[in-house]
């Protein structure tokens, strides 16, 4: 996915959009080099989301798993006290 800048962006917008109409072209829309969303063909966000949605699940499963594990009997915290005396 090719990166473009805010400013670029915004100068081109008309060109950029159509490249997306016309050649399903994704952007990844960055800010002082980060990245800050997506520009895609509203017909790959369907897939985009599913795959979202498959991560959020999973991670739901991860935290369900974790919570059934018994506590520690100390906290982290005071672990970590007690390793830097």
């Amino acid at each position: 996915m090719e990166e473009i800048g805010v400013r670029d962006l915004k100068t081109h917008a008309s060109e950029i959009v159509r490249r997306v109409r016309e050649e399903q072209a994704q952007y990844t829309v960055t800010y002082r080099g980060k990245p800050v969303g997506v520009l895609m063909p509203l017909s790959d966000a369907p897939k985009v989301a599913a795959g979202m949605q498959e991560s959020w699940m999973r991670l739901a499963a991860l935290r369900e798993k974790m919570a059934r594990l018994p506590r520690p009997q100390r906290s982290l915290t005071e672990t970590l006290d007690e390793i830097r005396r």
